[in-house]
């Protein structure tokens, strides 16, 4: 079972603007088939069909604590891209014959407005659905865990290539693409260690794919120095330390990263602020008028 913590995995910028396109390109890194939904169902449903888990349990703690890990990445992609859409101030006002909202029409992601009142979607950067066809999950643990390694190489592909869209000032989308360079990152290379357990094939000597070290991307280079490319974490006070078994033993840092041993770190990193994102009424979120359901909460605030 999971545990919720209201918190991201790293704390996002406030936006300076609203940018529907880039908002869109993000999309990509959610719904996409590299995305952080075909990530996350992935590795899900390999940890649930895993099979003798209890005489594989290094294999089946790496993937179930990853597992555990993407399932906050689509939460943080998320988030940046309603932080993304909305801008500073989504409230374009309540008088909707004045069309408040007639540049949508001219957006890449009208289906967000039209669907979503500007929200995310569980779609690509074209607004093509994710669909469970993206999920690999056969029970033979090396072809598993090799199509993880391809994976993970295909999603940091896409994050360098949307990161590439956004413009310096697009803090917010910038430091979702870099935090996810970092942590896509090691998850490629523990699987490749997987590999190498598994097979004696050296995995980790094709990394990074592809070949850019991620110090060449200023937004990650707080991660590079706090070791964040060094660490996988259990996310369970209990459960999963055999990871440290494929992730750990002397094994050290990719060649181009600051070095350093890896290290499995007991729970969840610390996160960031959960943003909380402001409601636009013209749009009905929550709704027209949401003075009556602001004041039902109140109340029962209050009963507490």
């Amino acid at each position: 079972m999971f545990m919720r913590v209201d918190k991201l995995q790293t704390e996002l910028p406030k936006p300076t603007k609203a940018d529907p396109n880039a908002a869109s390109a993000l999309q990509e890194l959610l719904g996409g088939k590299f995305g952080e939904m075909s990530t996350l169902n992935n590795y899900m449903f390999q940890s649930f069909n895993f099979r003798n888990k209890h005489k594989l349990k290094p294999f089946h703690s790496l993937v179930a604590g990853i597992t555990a890990e993407e399932l906050g990445h689509v939460e943080l992609v998320t988030t940046g891209i309603n932080m993304v859409a909305a801008g500073p101030d989504p409230d374009r006002g309540t008088d909707v014959s004045k069309g408040p909202y007639a540049d949508m029409s001219d957006m890449r992601n009208a289906a967000s407005f039209l669907h979503a009142g500007g929200a995310a979607m569980v779609a690509d950067s074209n607004f093509q659905p994710w669909n469970g066809t993206f999920v690999f999950s056969t029970g033979n643990l090396v072809l598993d865990t090799l199509h993880n390694f391809f994976l993970e190489c295909g999603a940091r592909m896409h994050k360098l290539r949307v990161y590439e869209t956004l413009t310096e000032d697009n803090k917010t989308g910038r430091e979702v693409c870099a935090y996810l360079l970092v942590r896509g990152s090691v998850h490629a290379h523990a699987y490749a260690l997987a590999l190498k357990k598994l097979t004696g094939v050296a995995m980790e000597k094709m990394l990074p794919v592809p070949n850019i070290e991620l110090g060449n991307i200023p937004e990650c280079q707080k991660y590079l120095d706090e070791g964040s490319h060094r660490r996988l974490y259990r996310w369970s006070p209990t459960d999963f330390a055999e990871m440290a078994g494929i992730w750990g033993n002397g094994e050290q840092a990719l060649p181009g990263d600051p070095p350093g041993e890896l290290e499995v770190v007991d729970g969840m990193p610390d996160g960031g602020k959960m943003p909380d994102l402001e409601g636009a009424a013209g749009a009905f979120t929550p709704d027209y008028r949401p003075e009556e359901i602001f004041e039902i909460a109140t109340k029962l605030y209050k009963k507490m």
